[in-house]
């Protein structure tokens, strides 16, 4: 006879077995869960951003393959050639005109048209609007690194900002980069870092200041330029549009481009390269790793150390000379990125974007020193030159079928807001923006069409918008002037820079004012310019008299992109932003609002 303490003894153990097993399945659970969100986070890719500036068409090795062609020895950038080959090459990446539109449709995931379509100066202030009244984007949107950051990815940054610097929050830290060291002009001196002149007017004297542009996180960086130059046989460079202040000759050569160094510095693009290099090798790999590097080249002052210059003596246009030795500094500033990413175990996970700001600047007979041979026109212009750019993927993140091929889909500067949310796994809405009744977001994931699991094109069309004066001087006639949608692109108004550079471009031969090369797109009974850009990518067929029907269906749906753009007034230039530079930041350009 079983006792009834014991049937009773029993029943509690079974209780307990059932009670332990129940705690170890959920246990399980947990740390499966667990182990599959780690799987999750490791194969976040690290992403790097690289955002060459004024990159030409034809100043790319990948697009001057022919081995007769008279510039081919000229074009040397191995490195990419080779991330190229092994990459995926974006053969229709597109982008704004010119550089701050550029800048801030990447970092907020907006067309141009939606966030900023002109290069103001960082000091501009509009105190009647707090949100948009400022130079860039607007302060109420939120960055790409924000969103990054949200996700577990270590945010960086190094080179050209140009997307806004009037308060904290206008900054790379104050849009998310944990770390950057940069300068936010359109451009500045390559071994002093200054960027104009503030005059400050004290009693009966009127003092100018050079100010440096270098800022560090949330400082002035000490790392290289000086408020002082330092230097011999000073002169003046018309086409740096202010960007420098000190310039040396050198013997005969030619005094508008700068080839150094000075005692004391450090050519920039070299500082921020070797910034980057030390983020790379101080990185955890197992954390994800967002860098966007901006470097200053190729944008003028044409100014390079002179033992890249002396590399392509045998060329004899000076600017094409310099210009093509600053290529070849981006090019290996690449190669050791790359071979930091590799040694780093890093490469494997990492995909490695490349896109040119807009195309290269062919303007004032060619001083600096782009070609976008064979497109028509270049920067400032929404010819294929100007918009249609350099552009790649590659790294070991790439789907291997994928390499080695050639994408024709559209896919645009904005799309990489997107694309790289929905790879680490956050959603892409701005919800920040949303609450300040700020456009919304138009950039679409394209990873499924880069990594080929999609083959279908997600962007089908492609509004350009334009600044408020022409690049003929006259005033726009809306902030829309044209329209990408399927083959075919329409261009209003007067359109500057309606020509063609050839293979050798810039030459000692050639004598073109672009700025009044102009086609009038809109001109008496002509409604506009009509082009099938992949029958004719350069842009010499106009088809809009055979194409009526076309054209104004196109005009009709440009005109609904046009009732969506977003033109705030960003006001005027402030002197606040020179007091602080001379008495809070000692001779350095920084934030100068609260």
């Amino acid at each position: 006879v079983v006792s009834l303490s014991f049937i009773l003894c029993c029943k509690f153990e079974i209780h307990r077995i059932i009670k332990l097993k129940q705690f170890i399945m959920r246990s399980a659970i947990v740390l499966l869960a667990a182990w599959l969100c780690v799987v999750v986070a490791d194969d976040k890719p690290h992403i790097i951003m690289l955002l060459v500036d004024d990159f030409g068409w034809a100043n790319a090795g990948w697009h001057r393959t022919n081995t007769s062609d008279p510039g081919y020895h000229e074009v040397q950038t191995p490195n990419m050639d080779a991330l190229v080959k092994d990459g995926l090459e974006l053969d229709r990446h597109y982008v704004y005109k010119f550089c701050s539109p550029t800048r801030s449709a990447l970092q907020s995931g907006r067309n141009p048209i939606h966030v900023n379509l002109e290069n103001l100066d960082v000091t501009v202030v509009n105190p009647a609007d707090p949100i948009s009244g400022f130079q860039g984007i607007p302060r109420n949107m939120t960055g790409i690194a924000e969103k990054l950051a949200s996700a577990g990815y270590a945010t960086h940054m190094v080179g050209k900002w140009d997307a806004g610097m009037a308060t904290p929050d206008h900054t790379p830290k104050g849009r998310g980069y944990s770390t950057s060291l940069l300068y936010f002009h359109h451009c500045n001196d390559y071994w002093t870092s200054t960027a104009g002149v503030c005059t400050i007017r004290k009693g009966l004297h009127i003092d100018a200041h050079p100010i440096v542009d270098l800022w560090d996180n949330d400082r002035p960086s000490t790392q290289n330029g000086t408020s002082s130059c330092g230097r011999v046989n000073q002169t003046v460079d018309p086409f740096s549009s202010g960007c420098s202040t000190c310039f040396t000759t050198r013997n005969d050569k030619n005094p508008l481009i700068e080839y150094g160094p000075f005692a004391g510095s450090q050519y920039l693009d070299d500082l921020f390269t070797n910034t980057m290099l030390n983020n790379i090798n101080k990185h955890d790999p197992s954390v994800p790793f967002f860098h966007f590097w901006a470097p200053h080249a190729i944008h003028i002052p044409l100014q390079v150390p002179e033992a890249f210059l002396d590399n392509f003596s045998f060329i004899d246009d000076k600017y094409r000379q310099a210009y093509a030795a600053m290529v070849k500094h981006v090019d290996d500033d690449v190669g050791k990125v790359v071979s930091a990413l590799q040694s780093k175990g890093m490469w494997s996970n990492t995909l490695f974007v490349m896109s040119s700001d807009n195309g290269g600047p062919v303007y004032f007979n060619g001083t600096s020193g782009a070609n976008n041979w064979p497109l028509r026109g270049g920067k400032m212009n929404n010819w294929e030159g100007g918009i249609r750019v350099n552009a790649f993927v590659s790294g070991g993140f790439l789907p291997t079928a994928r390499r080695g091929q050639k994408e024709e889909a559209f896919i645009t500067g904005w799309d990489w807001y997107t694309t790289f949310c929905a790879l680490a796994g956050v959603d892409s809405f701005d919800e920040k923006a949303d609450k300040a009744g700020l456009p919304p977001v138009d950039g679409i994931n394209q990873w499924p069409l880069i990594s080929g699991s999609n083959s279908t094109a997600p962007r089908t069309e492609i509004p350009l918008g334009v600044q408020e004066v022409n690049f003929d001087n006259t005033k726009r006639v809306q902030p829309v002037q044209g329209l990408i949608k399927g083959k075919y692109k329409i261009l209003i108004d007067n359109v500057a820079q309606a020509s063609w550079q050839g293979p050798l471009y810039p030459n000692t031969s050639t004598s073109w004012d672009s700025g009044k090369t102009v086609d009038y797109c809109t001109n008496g009974t002509k409604k506009a310019c009509l082009f099938n850009i992949f029958d004719d990518p350069t842009e010499h067929n106009d088809l809009s008299e055979s194409m009526p029907e076309l054209v104004d269906e196109l005009l009709a749906e440009l005109n609904k992109w046009n009732a969506t753009a977003f033109v705030p007034d960003r006001g005027n230039v402030d002197r606040r932003a020179c007091l602080a530079a001379v008495d809070l930041y000692r001779g350095y350009w920084g934030p100068f609002l609260r």
